[in-house]
């Protein structure tokens, strides 16, 4: 019969081949040889200048069936005819041409070719030809077997059945290297995308998908080969090469690895997508919907790619890098929401770029990691506390009267430092952050008034007042700080910063003991008496550490100096009043006036420094005058003046 034959195997018959149509067709193990026939390429160049979308109707299908087994084959050629409408306008590379409603495919004639003729066009890339080939190849060993021609020869049978799957299976590497090749080179190849878009149409309307028993090796006929889904898994590996290409400097290299990788991995699918939308996109209708394809695989292989970083031993930086780019680049005007890739490429859809276990893992070593660094960056204050400062004998600043030092400040902005950029990540990174330095700062503090007071104690230094007084004022900025700017409960660092408080306190008494006691003990010496010894001495020395504490901050600095000045004027009294020997009246003169003379200038000093226990003025004084009178009388008089001013002196209150 001369009528066309359709598409379905079921459809098509032949006549029996002779010898030498037997000979053409070599065995799949010479595909490779070298020993090829030009072919004529003007069929390609046609048969790429259309794109179809073939979906075969149920009842284009039941019409196909009723002329199953009318064909003949008569001029050894197959006319591939396509029926199918299209239903959707399709783009075409070249300019905008768009191919209407009910436009057929041009004919593609099928030739009985050798499989190394088959081979050879598969390798030149000429698939439209190949697959008629391959397709007539394919009918004809169906309809000999359907005629039950290998029933005595079975193994032919088999063999000419995997010619066919191997000639396929070539086709299919073309199509994966073309696919995968898309973005490798600078511009775009339009026709060969073009035309692979048309055989993807002519081996779906080719193979449609039903069943096709029949005898050994059979299930290798007649079978889809889903172009399709393999340009599809093309894409997602082009698009995993492409990602793994990326430059990576190593770490011992560089230490901003990762973050010049991820800013090269930026740059480069940045580019590729660019060129999707702009290049890629037109050579495919539009139900292919490349670019959400492609955004789908780089999405993929990005995903992958950095859950392989994320199992590498990252350090605290690079870990951050990792969370930042992942939260707040990805999807930001710098990568996929870039205004120059839209509107083809679209985030709203697309999967979490790591799984939840990932980002968690992540996030949990970015603050075990943390800590390390925390811990470092307050090592470092105390380091630079006691070489910048305390071995160099720096006096701290003052700043509206108070001794200032950077220890506050520098805590602050570290953890202020460490929250934003948390933040940045997620809200509860922030608030495990905060968590953390705290906790390290809980650790800190003890760290730091232990190493005070080994320096303290190890040497005299006259700087140990002024930095006593300036730490105290800094830990009170550091509580109130913490309250306003992070909004935290800082009762546990109270109860912290109050047990050093009182043992800064109790030091810095100790301090102004070492320096008052030998003072206040030649009190009564024949040199005192005789006044070798200066008179403003002991003043001077208590003074050493007074006057440090006008600039402490309120109300410590007024109790502190407070207690100071009733320890000076108890210690002077307790000395005097204790039994020594007799005294003559010269002597008792003498030891009156001493008196008097230190207690003004003591007082003087302390309450010019500030401190308001005015009411221990006159305890020295009348000491003074009961030890100068001779009058039991007057003696009488100045001790009840004494019980008037202190009424509980009877249990040493002073």
């Amino acid at each position: 019969m001369n009528r066309s034959m359709e598409l379905d195997p079921r459809n098509v018959t032949s006549e029996p081949t002779n010898s030498a149509g037997k000979e053409k067709r070599e065995v799949a193990s010479k595909l490779s040889s070298p020993s090829l026939h030009s072919m004529d390429s003007g069929f390609f160049e046609r048969g790429i200048k259309t794109m179809l979308s073939i979906r075969k109707s149920k009842r284009s299908l039941n019409k196909e069936k009723e002329k199953e087994g009318t064909g003949t084959w008569k001029g050894k050629r197959l006319s591939l005819r396509f029926s199918k409408s299209y239903e959707k306008e399709t783009t075409i590379c070249n300019g905008v041409q768009e191919v209407s409603e009910k436009i057929q495919a041009e004919p593609i004639q099928g030739k009985p070719l050798s499989v190394m003729e088959i081979n050879e066009l598969i390798q030149k890339r000429q698939l439209l030809e190949a697959f008629a080939s391959v397709k007539y190849l394919e009918d004809e060993t169906i309809t000999e077997r359907d005629a039950e021609k290998y029933k005595d020869n079975p193994q032919e049978f088999v063999r000419k059945s995997k010619d066919v799957d191997l000639l396929y299976n070539s086709i299919t590497n073309v199509i994966q290297a073309i696919v995968v090749g898309t973005l490798e080179h600078p511009t775009v190849e339009d026709t060969m995308l073009t035309s692979l878009v048309t055989l993807i149409a002519y081996e779906e309307a080719a193979h449609p998908n039903t069943g096709n028993a029949g005898g050994p090796g059979s299930d290798l006929l007649g079978m889809p080969r889903k172009w399709k889904e393999v340009w599809r898994e093309a894409i997602n590996e082009s698009a995993r090469k492409r990602v793994l290409r990326v430059p990576m400097a190593l770490k011992e290299e560089d230490s901003s690895w990762l973050n010049l990788h991820l800013g090269f991995l930026q740059k480069h699918l940045s580019e590729d997508l660019l060129k999707v939308k702009l290049s890629v996109k037109k050579c495919y209708p539009e139900e292919y919907q490349v670019c959400d394809m492609y955004v789908e695989a780089f999405h993929k292989a990005i995903a992958s790619h950095l859950q392989d970083l994320s199992q590498r031993p990252l350090e605290f930086n690079e870990i951050y890098t990792l969370l930042n780019w992942v939260a707040n680049t990805y999807c930001s005007e710098l990568f996929l929401g870039n205004p120059d890739l839209k509107p083809e490429v679209k985030t709203e859809n697309l999967s979490l770029l790591l799984t939840p276990a990932v980002w968690d893992k992540l996030k949990n070593d970015y603050i075990t990691s943390a800590k390390g660094k925390i811990k470092s960056y307050f090592g470092n204050i105390l380091r630079l506390e006691v070489t910048e400062k305390w071995e160099k004998e720096v006096y701290p600043e003052v700043k509206e009267n108070l001794y200032q030092s950077s220890l506050s400040l520098d805590i602050q902005t570290i953890i202020g430092e460490h929250m934003k950029i948390s933040r940045a990540i997620s809200r509860s990174l922030e608030t495990k952050m905060l968590e953390l330095c705290l906790a390290e700062l809980r650790e800190f503090i003890p760290r730091f008034e232990e190493e005070f007071v080994a320096w303290s104690t190890a040497r005299d230094s006259p700087i140990f007042a002024p930095y006593f007084v300036a730490y105290i004022n800094n830990f009170h900025d550091l509580l109130s700080g913490l309250e306003a700017m992070f909004q935290v409960n800082t009762e546990e660092l109270q109860k912290i910063l109050a047990a050093l408080t009182r043992n800064f306190t109790s030091i810095f008494l100790n301090e102004l003991r070492k320096k008052a006691q030998p003072l206040l003990k030649k009190i009564l010496t024949k040199d005192w008496i005789l006044s070798i010894e200066r008179p403003d001495s002991l003043a001077s020395a208590v003074s050493q550490f007074s006057e440090h504490l006008q600039h402490m901050r309120e109300p410590l600095g007024q109790e502190l100096l407070r207690d100071v000045h009733k320890y000076v004027v108890r210690e002077y009294i307790m000395l005097v009043i204790k039994p020594r020997w007799k005294m003559n009246r010269e002597t008792r003169q003498r030891v009156s006036n001493r008196m008097n003379q230190e207690a003004r200038i003591i007082h003087n000093t302390l309450i010019d420094q500030g401190s308001d226990a005015d009411w221990l003025v006159p305890a020295i004084h009348h000491i003074a005058n009961i030890i100068g009178e001779k009058k039991k009388d007057k003696i009488k008089e100045y001790i009840k003046d004494l019980c008037q001013d202190y009424p509980d002196i009877s249990i040493c209150k002073i």
